[in-house]
């Protein structure tokens, strides 16, 4: 699960939670593309409710983050 924003006609990942690589981890993502990854040491479906909980509720907060340049 994953938050986007458009930017100059562009979709760009912002924050994403996956389970890629055999295990749970979440990417923050710059507006270069560059990302940090964490290690979330959840369980896959805690992690989606996780994702989906924190994705529905802190978009703003994420995305005002990515836009400042906070991320990663």
């Amino acid at each position: 699960m994953q938050l986007e924003l458009k930017i100059e006609g562009e979709w760009k990942s912002v924050i994403r939670y996956d389970c890629s690589h055999n295990f749970v981890h979440i990417d923050r993502y710059n507006i270069k593309g560059e990302k940090i990854k964490e290690n979330l040491y959840l369980s896959y479906e805690d992690s989606l409710t996780l994702a989906d909980e924190d994705i529905n509720i802190n978009w703003e907060y994420h995305k005002e983050k990515f836009l400042k340049g906070e991320y990663p």
